[in-house]
């Protein structure tokens, strides 16, 4: 690698601030807060959503019914004689 060129690749701590959860990483992102942690300072990325909080890793997330509302479209339309109505 070519030095001068590349970003700084160092540790950082992302805090999801609605789950109050911290991970130490490693990234090129920066940031200028900062935070102690085991009396080491690290740069502090606040993210709004990480795997602590999201649906799909928590286990909360909702199905959609799709077949029932294709259904419920259909009925609403009369897709059937919706499409002769634009043969005419």
């Amino acid at each position: 690698m070519k030095d001068g060129i590349h970003p700084e690749y160092r540790e950082v701590v992302f805090q999801d601030v609605s789950a109050d959860f911290t991970i130490i990483t490693r990234t090129t992102a920066n940031s200028k807060k900062t935070i102690e942690i085991d009396g080491k300072e690290y740069p502090l990325i606040r993210v709004d959503i990480s795997s602590a909080s999201h649906p799909f890793y928590t286990g909360k997330e909702m199905l959609l019914d799709t077949a029932g509302r294709v259904e419920k479209f259909n009925r609403k339309f009369n897709a059937d004689g919706f499409k002769d109505k634009l043969k005419k």
